[in-house]
């Protein structure tokens, strides 16, 4: 039954699946492929990135953004920027090489896992009542038992609306009057088990740090470290998650392939059914 429930709604997401029986066409023909376009561009896509810029929230140790505009279209018939910033810039991806030497850099992650199940677990009212919350395993028991098991292969993204403070870096990080953060996080229980016994391929986050505000201020970063130990990638600084549902969606992300990268800002779209 619970099955059921989330087969039902990942069929809502593409809408191929009717087509898919009427005309059975081969998995991976140019058929099947051509409704899962006309599926997918006609579902509903929200963004999930925000625009990067100087001054935008970041850790505390990265130095801001510098954009120079050296060609002009006045000077020169034609405009060129030059950006530079750190890899872990607005939303981003982390590779596995961020924490971990030898392990994946941005280039050597599979393209096959941009295309993903996308699972929301929603905490936005429990971090509302405490910025310090970490999802728990009752939250994702309570997520499965609405849509069942959280499927082989998914993005789960952590949503605690705490991308609605964007662009502020002091609203990001909270901080008390002895000058710690606090913000919502991850969980070690619950990352282990979203890794370790439903083989997740990604997770992503609306923070800075897959870790809570106030480890994130030790410079405590073992849950980070954790994912990444693992050799899969993460995304932090997600927005938009209150647009999309709980279960059904897919999750589009990408970005640039940087040789030896260990981090890059990110696109990350959800495809959601209408």
């Amino acid at each position: 039954m619970a099955r059921g429930l989330w087969a039902g709604a990942l069929a809502g997401a593409l809408m191929l699946v009717v087509c898919a029986v009427r005309a059975d066409p081969a998995p991976g023909s140019a058929a099947s492929l051509a409704q899962a376009y006309r599926a997918i561009h006609a579902a509903r896509v929200v963004d999930l990135t925000h625009a990067f810029a100087p001054g935008i929230p970041h850790w505390k140790g990265f130095p801001d953004e510098v954009v120079r505009t050296p060609f002009t279209q006045k000077k020169d018939g034609f405009t060129a920027q030059v950006f530079t910033h750190v890899g872990q810039w607005g939303t981003h991806v982390d590779a596995p090489a961020h924490f971990h030497q030898g392990l994946a850099t941005v280039d050597q992650i599979d393209p096959a896992q941009f295309v993903l199940p996308l699972v929301v677990l929603d905490i936005h009212r429990q971090a509302a009542a405490n910025a310090d919350y970490q999802v728990s395993m009752a939250d994702v028991r309570a997520w499965e038992s609405r849509h069942g098991p959280v499927p082989a292969g998914a993005f789960v993204a952590l949503r605690t609306d705490w991308s609605k403070r964007w662009p502020s870096q002091e609203a990001f990080q909270n901080k008390d009057a002895a000058g710690v953060f606090h913000y919502p996080g991850w969980s070690l229980p619950v990352l282990k088990y979203l890794y370790e016994t439903r083989h997740i391929t990604a997770s992503g986050h609306e923070t800075s740090d897959t870790d809570p505000g106030f480890r994130a201020y030790e410079d405590d970063f073992s849950l980070e470290s954790y994912v990444l130990g693992l050799n899969h990638f993460q995304i932090e600084f997600l927005a938009n998650l209150d647009q999309v549902p709980e279960a059904g969606a897919l999750v589009i992300v990408t970005f640039p392939k940087a040789h030896g990268g260990t981090g890059f800002p990110a696109r990350v779209v959800a495809i959601v059914p209408r």
